[in-house]
């Protein structure tokens, strides 16, 4: 089938979102309420705070406000790959953190476990499965990169699988794949927005108060405590957490650190069983190719394929628009690599096809901090691997909060910060040469030019 005739009934809207599980909204706040922490942001950072902080002190008073709906933005239009890595990988995490790379990694399986614990706990059913992830190589060159990565897991303690090019076409039928690293149960796949719609349920049942269609206008200082300005109220509390993503924080500082980014998605219509077969695809793991611009993949539980990735946008000044989450030119280009990758579907068609806002920061993975004399707390960047990743930055937020020192306070992750984007509009010259560059060393067998090699020597590491 031609790709773009394949687009042709495809609804421009995230297909998790449409499920008909979808909540009501709740009412937005009016007038003036008072709390011991407030959470802005109903997205997983804010939902993972609200209910963490409920599970270590039930009596304590939480307010959570969402400018939009809970789950709306980036936490129910990802790709449901909630993975163990709370560094974007091993290999981001030994770059920069190597002395503590053994810590992180049993942080983030303990996280990983956590989170399924806390399903099972609240009942929720968010179509978790612990399905692991290939990295498939669809280039020779990539095949080193996969083995180097390998043995560097097994250093770590860590094991992952390497597959020639038979052995993962056996697992998923694509004639680019060269071969695969392969992480048995790193990885879990979910349905993102039944996550971030069972966790708001278990925070409201655990009396959080939730506000949804309440942006926060600004945050001011008020005897003691923080007061944060609403169109029809406010909320004054003792503490503040912030998970706003890659939405203009009201805390101006993290601006410099965010550049919000775009990143696309297609879901194709339920396969047949003879289609799926011809994919088989029988572990139901999901699938990363090893290029700089990557694309990720995976079935959901009704056997369609969804199919994101490669083409990351950042618009001039950082724009964040409803009309920017449809680019018909980003989905011609991933139906197109769709068909090479699985040219045995070339009868199937897509029925969604949408995009959504990534908060990326330079070292590709969460950063933290506090303001406002340690009363204020926030977790962001997370570059698009955040469903695992949030709930640990929750815990990292409610640590900071109560000003006590533990093991997760004391990682030099969370110590540091990133190196932060320059403005405008030298910002959008910085992403607009890197993603070329990125292209380029795609086309030339990973070589990086001397711009990427720069920018990994200050610590700026691209990968998409």
């Amino acid at each position: 089938m031609d790709a773009l005739r394949a687009l042709a009934d495809a609804e421009p809207t995230p297909f998790w979102l449409a499920d008909p599980a979808a909540p009501e909204p709740a009412a937005a706040l009016t007038g003036r309420v008072t709390c011991d922490l407030a959470v802005v942001g109903g997205g997983y950072t804010g939902l993972w705070t609200a209910l963490r902080a409920k599970e270590r002190d039930p009596s304590r008073d939480v307010v959570l406000v969402e400018a939009d709906v809970a789950g709306g933005a980036a936490s129910g239009r990802n790709g449901g790959f909630c993975a163990a890595s709370l560094t974007h990988g091993l290999g981001n995490g030994l770059a920069r953190w190597p002395g503590e790379i053994a810590t992180l990694e049993r942080l983030g399986r303990d996280n990983l476990d956590g989170i399924e614990a806390t399903l099972s706990r609240y009942g929720i059913d968010a179509e978790f499965e612990r399905a692991g992830e290939l990295d498939v190589a669809t280039e020779d060159w990539q095949l080193a990169e996969l083995a180097e990565l390998a043995e560097q897991a097994s250093r770590a303690g860590r094991h992952l699988e390497v597959l020639d090019a038979d052995a993962v076409r056996a697992e998923v039928a694509s004639p680019t794949y060269r071969g695969a690293i392969w992480d048995r149960d790193g990885v879990a796949l979910v349905h993102p927005a039944k996550l971030a719609w069972g966790l708001r349920h278990a925070c409201l049942t655990a009396g959080v108060r939730i506000y949804e269609r309440t942006p926060v206008r600004a945050i001011e200082e008020e005897s003691g405590s923080l007061r944060l300005r609403t169109p029809y109220g406010s909320v004054t509390a003792g503490r503040v957490a912030l998970g706003t993503g890659g939405f203009p924080a009201p805390l101006r500082r993290m601006r410099h650190f965010i550049a919000p980014v775009y990143d696309y998605a297609l879901v194709t219509e339920p396969l047949t069983g003879a289609q799926l077969a011809s994919v088989g695809w029988k572990s139901r793991t999901g699938v990363g190719d090893a290029g700089n611009q990557f694309h990720y993949y995976r079935l959901t539980a009704d056997n369609r394929i969804l199919w994101g990735g490669y083409d990351a946008i950042y618009h001039f000044g950082g724009a964040v628009r409803a009309e920017l989450e449809r680019r018909p030119a980003t989905f011609a280009v991933l139906a197109e690599h769709f068909f090479t990758t699985f040219p045995q579907l070339a009868d199937v068609r897509f029925s969604h096809a949408w995009g959504g806002v990534i908060d990326t920061c330079s070292r590709f993975c969460a950063f933290y901090g506090t303001a406002h004399g340690g009363r204020l707390a926030y977790a962001a960047g997370y570059t698009g691997l955040g469903v695992g990743a949030t709930r640990f930055g929750a815990d990292v937020m409610l640590d900071l909060l109560s000003g006590e020192e533990t093991e997760r306070t004391r990682l030099g992750m969370v110590r540091s910060k990133p190196v932060p984007f320059p403005p405008e509009p030298l910002r959008y010259g910085v992403v607009q040469l890197t993603r070329w560059s990125l292209a380029r060393a795609d086309r030339h067998e990973g070589r990086r030019n001397l711009w990427l090699r720069t920018l990994d020597a200050f610590g700026v590491g691209f990968d998409s």
